[in-house]
């Protein structure tokens, strides 16, 4: 009978290898899938006498050590969703699924009716929570507030500008009202506490005080004035001077660059403003009169439009004002054996004893993959690879069952005696 034996270790070896092959190839189009080896063994009986001889011994068939999944990088193929991430490296996501820690590789996400980032099983992706823009430090499923985002009054305007230095200078005071006793005006659209837009012009006459006229330019000074409208002063426009820009021979601004505005009191009830106005960066050059860059600090309310994700986790959200706010960060955990996890199946596995404690970071930090947002990583299944495998396997049982099959023709043999 142990021949008989030998060769039922061998059909049920080849089934397992059989099925493992299968279960590879029915998962060749699944995310974030690993694919499995089936690794065996031979098999010998144990003498039971310390004189049972130790050479000629014969073989009692095989058996299955591990089923091995192999946690080699898959492809990486890029999607239309920007919440699809791939990992691109070592690492897990890690999930809250029905309040169980699970760790996977899937990263098809999507956003609930609450906002929070989930997988196709409805488990919660984990990271660190964003608020105000800055992470908190705490771990906990990622949500994405649907919330617009809130305006924030306009309190500091860079302003960078050319004023061409073959302006004719002008005698008097500058009068907003008269554009004969300016050379040069721009506006800017800058924001009060309700987010209303609003319109501050800045005003720039060449004084003939200092300085000479013509295209020397040298040690040009400008006296600076603005208007702004929407205010409660008479006419609706509050208006006053930001002193004076001077400019060396090199047409490069020297001394006070800076100014300020109001305070404001605003029509629309908005809370009283004051905007500091900085010319840093100004020049006083033979070339029109022109703005070269122009920062504020304020903006009007925005609603939520896209969500973009770093190589490095970082999740931001997109308004329609154009601005954007950092609103979380997934993080990834690494294994010290990954072969020691638990297969759960939905592409979930569980930390055990034998794959060591979760250690978790920040994408890109050591022993970490990179993120890479709109791609999914493909399964790693080496189809033409395990196809010809699945050949051997079968070839491998068709044998087995061959052995038994003869075996079975010798006991009919000897039962013929």
């Amino acid at each position: 009978m142990g021949a008989l034996n030998t060769a039922l270790s061998g059909l049920a070896a080849a089934n397992i290898d059989l099925q493992v092959l299968g279960n590879n190839i029915s998962n060749a189009n699944t995310v974030g899938f690993k694919s499995s080896n089936a690794e065996f063994s031979d098999a010998y009986a144990a003498a039971m006498e310390n004189n049972a001889p130790l050479n000629g011994q014969v073989g009692i068939g095989t058996q299955v050590m591990t089923v091995a999944q192999q946690f080699t990088q898959g492809n990486i193929q890029t999607t239309s969703n920007p919440l699809d991430v791939a990992i691109n490296g070592n690492g897990f996501f890690q999930f809250d699924y029905n309040g169980s820690t699970v760790y996977g590789r899937n990263g098809q996400f999507q956003l609930s009716s609450g906002g929070v980032i989930v997988d196709a099983n409805g488990g919660q992706l984990i990271g660190m929570q964003a608020q105000n823009g800055k992470l908190t430090g705490a771990s906990g499923p990622l949500v994405i507030s649907q919330n617009a985002l809130a305006p924030q009054a306009t309190s500091g305007l860079g302003i960078s500008l050319n004023l061409d230095s073959t302006n004719t200078p002008i005698s008097g005071a500058l009068n907003i009202n008269d554009p004969s006793t300016y050379n040069y005006s721009t506006t800017t659209t800058i924001y009060d506490s309700l987010g209303t837009p609003q319109l501050l012009t800045t005003y720039y006459q060449l004084s003939p005080s200092t300085g000479s006229s013509g295209s020397s330019g040298i040690g040009q000074v400008w006296n600076v004035a603005y208007s702004v409208a929407g205010t409660t002063a008479s006419g609706g426009v509050s208006s006053g001077s930001l002193g004076t820009l001077v400019f060396n021979a090199n047409g490069t601004a020297i001394g006070t660059t800076s100014g300020s505005v109001g305070p404001i009191s605003w029509a629309d009830g908005a809370a009283p403003s004051t905007i500091s106005v900085n010319y840093s960066g100004s020049t006083n050059y033979d070339s029109p009169n022109a703005v070269i860059s122009n920062n504020s600090n304020g903006y009007g309310p925005g609603q939520l439009s896209g969500l973009s994700i770093d190589s490095g986790g970082n999740i931001f959200a997109r308004y329609s004002n154009g601005k954007s706010q950092l609103m979380g960060q997934i993080s990834l955990t690494r294994f010290a054996n990954n072969n020691g996890l638990q297969n759960l199946g939905n592409n979930y596995w569980a930390a055990t004893y034998a794959s060591g404690q979760p250690l978790t970071g920040t994408p890109g930090s050591t022993n970490l993959g990179v993120l890479q947002s709109g791609a999914v990583e493909q399964s790693n299944v080496d189809l033409s690879n395990d196809l010809v495998k699945l050949i051997v396997a079968q070839q491998a049982y068709q044998a087995n069952a061959q052995t038994i099959k003869t075996q079975n023709t010798v006991v009919q043999t000897l039962l013929s005696l």
